[in-house]
C-alpha cells in the first residue's frame, strides 16, 4: 500500500494470502456471513487485530446504499452502512469486498479518517450523489475544494472482467455523460465498466486529487488475479461463496 499517509494514519489492506480458513475460503477470509467456520473466521479477525497494532476493525454489515456511520469505541460490529468515518483513535474504519471497490481517506493533517465500500449502486447513488459523495459530506475537516483529502483505491472488479447492462451504464452517465468513457461495448446491450476509474471521476468531480491505488490495471483485478484476491463473481459460480478481504484505516492515539 503505496501512498502518502500523514503521520498518526495507518492503512491496510489484506489478500487472500494467510489465516487459517480452508477451501474455498482459503485462507485469510475475514467474512462472517459467508458459510465459513465461524472459529476461523474468528482466528482470522484476530489475525487482522494482530496486524492493526491493537487497533480494533469495525466490521459492518453492507447492504449496497449510501448511509456513512460515525464510529467510536462503543460502536458494534453489524452497524448496517457502506461507509464509516472517525476521529477516534485506534478504531479502524473498515471495509470487506470480495469485487466491489474499498476506497480509504484522510486529511493531510491526520485528524479523520473514512472508509466506503463501492459497489456500482452505492457508487451510482441517485442524481449523482452515492457514497464517495455522502462520505465527503461527512468529513469535519475539509475544504471548500477537497484538496486537503487524500484517497486510496483498492483492489476490485477489472475493467477486463466487469460486465454489465445498460441500466448500470445509465445509472453513471444520466447524471454524468462523460462518464461514458468508463463504458466499452462489449456484446448486444452490455459493456465492461471500469469501476475504479468510476470512482475516480468522482473524486476529481469534488476537488480530490491526491489519489493513490488502483489504476484500473489487471493487477488490481480480484477476478484475474486468484491467487491473490476473493472474486465474488468468479469464485461463487463454480465454489458457490467467496471469502472476503478487508481494507482499513485508523489514527494511532
Amino acid at each position: 500500500m503505496h501512498w502518502a499517509l500523514p503521520a498518526g494514519v495507518h492503512a491496510v489492506c489484506t489478500t487472500r494470502v494467510g489465516g487459517v480458513s480452508t477451501p474455498p475460503f482459503d485462507g485469510f477470509n475475514l467474512g462472517d456471513h459467508v458459510r465459513d467456520d465461524p472459529l476461523s473466521v474468528t482466528a482470522n479477525r484476530a489475525l487482522l487485530q494482530a496486524q492493526l497494532g491493537g487497533a480494533r476493525p469495525v466490521f459492518l454489515t453492507q447492504v449496497h446504499g449510501v448511509d456513512v456511520a460515525p464510529l467510536n469505541v462503543a460502536t458494534p460490529d453489524g452497524t448496517s452502512a457502506d461507509a464509516c468515518i472517525t476521529q477516534t483513535p485506534q478504531v479502524a474504519c473498515t471495509i470487506m469486498v470480495a469485487d466491489c471497490l474499498p476506497l480509504l481517506l484522510t486529511d493531510d493533517a491526520g485528524q479523520v479518517v473514512a472508509a466506503a465500500h463501492a459497489g456500482w449502486r452505492g457508487l451510482a447513488g441517485q442524481g449523482g450523489v452515492g457514497v464517495l459523495e455522502r462520505v465527503l459530506a461527512s468529513l469535519p475537516s475539509r475544504s471548500e475544494t477537497n484538496t486537503d483529502i487524500l484517497a486510496w483505491l483498492g483492489p476490485c472488479i477489472g475493467p477486463q472482467a466487469f460486465e454489465v447492462g445498460e441500466e448500470v451504464r445509465a445509472a453513471f452517465c444520466d447524471a454524468d455523460a462523460q462518464a461514458d468513457v468508463c463504458f466499452m461495448p462489449h456484446s448486444e446491450g452490455k459493456f465492461l465498466a471500469d469501476l475504479a476509474g468510476l470512482a475516480r471521476r468522482r473524486l476529481h468531480g469534488m476537488g480530490i486529487t491526491r489519489i493513490y491505488g488502483n489504476d484500473s490495471q489487471a493487477a488490481w483485478c480480484t477476478v484475474s488475479q486468484a491467487s491473490r484476491f476473493f472474486s465474488h463473481r468468479r469464485d461463487s459460480r463454480v465454489l458457490g461463496q467467496s471469502g472476503r478481504m478487508a481494507a482499513c484505516i485508523w489514527l494511532e492515539r
